[in-house]
């Protein structure tokens, strides 16, 4: 019987398979690395969600997202959305990344929000493909060297 995804709180039982988890080589300059994340986390307490995606006992994953940011800084545009998303090497094009993004989706939504927001590297190497195929729309700005873009929530 096939098992379903599902996330994962970082705990001390699983912080080192969350800092042992690794992206494919040719895409580690696309995203931080979670040692990375789970520091921005900790600083950033209340505003960070970070979660592992874990099949049974494996973990496949990781995603952080964040909810009701200032997004300019302005006090006007306050936003939520996946803030990273590392899915293992050898584990793509299995659907995590996509539960990854309907997981948050499910978060904002309890939340009262409409929209999740993401950024990425643009360009033929990047994840524009996916996020476009989930239903992502570029804004038409950028958060530093990223795309930003939005999906409506129904």
């Amino acid at each position: 019987m096939p098992m379903s995804p599902h996330l994962q709180e970082i705990t001390p039982d699983n912080f080192e398979a969350a800092i042992n988890l690794r992206v494919r080589s040719d895409q580690e300059h696309l995203v931080a690395p979670v040692v990375k994340s789970l520091a921005e986390a900790y600083v950033h307490p209340g505003i960070a969600w970070p979660r592992l995606i874990c099949e049974g006992d494996e973990t496949v994953g990781f995603l952080m997202a964040f909810f009701h940011i200032d997004w300019t800084g302005e006090g006007t545009d306050f936003r939520s959305g996946l803030w990273r998303l590392n899915i293992a090497d050898g584990k793509q094009g299995r659907g995590y990344g996509r539960f990854a993004v309907e997981s948050v989706a499910t978060e904002i939504r309890r939340r009262g929000g409409a929209h999740l927001t993401t950024t990425w590297h643009p360009g033929p190497d990047g994840p524009a493909g996916f996020y476009l195929a989930l239903g992502f729309r570029p804004t038409g700005e950028t958060s530093g060297d990223q795309t930003v873009g939005t999906l409506k929530l129904d």
